[in-house]
C-alpha cells in the first residue's frame, strides 16, 4: 500500500489506526497463507520466517498482512479483526504486521 507522509521508526500500531477506518469492516482475501522465507548472506534458505495473506477495506487498496506464526484464515470475504495490527512505512509503502486475527460474525 502506498501512503503520502514520509515517517520513520518502525512498526506503530497508532500508524495503523490512522490508516484503517474504524467504522468499516476489514475483508480477507487470501485462501492460503504465502510463506516468507528467510534469507541468509543473500540467499534464501528453506526456512519460512513468517507467512502473509491479503485483506481489503473500503476506501483503500487491497493490502498484505505479516504473521510471525501460521494463523488460521477465514473463508474468502470473510470479515476480520486483527490482533495488534501495526504499520511501518518504508520509502512511501506501508507494510503491516499482526499477531492473529479472527472471524468478526
Amino acid at each position: 500500500m502506498k501512503f503520502n507522509n514520509k515517517r520513520s521508526g518502525g512498526y506503530s500500531a497508532s500508524l495503523a489506526a490512522q490508516l484503517f477506518d474504524s467504522s468499516k469492516p476489514i475483508h480477507s482475501l487470501s485462501l492460503d497463507l504465502e510463506p516468507q522465507m528467510k534469507f541468509e548472506d543473500g540467499k534464501r534458505t528453506d526456512e519460512v520466517q513468517a507467512y502473509k495473506a491479503w485483506f481489503t477495506q473500503a476506501g483503500l487498496p487491497p493490502f498484505e498482512v505479516k504473521f510471525e506464526t501460521k494463523v488460521s484464515l477465514p473463508a474468502y470475504l470473510s470479515v476480520v479483526e486483527f490482533d495488534n495490527i501495526e504499520a511501518c512505512e518504508v520509502s512511501y509503502n506501508v507494510y503491516f504486521r499482526a499477531v492473529d486475527l479472527k472471524e468478526v460474525n
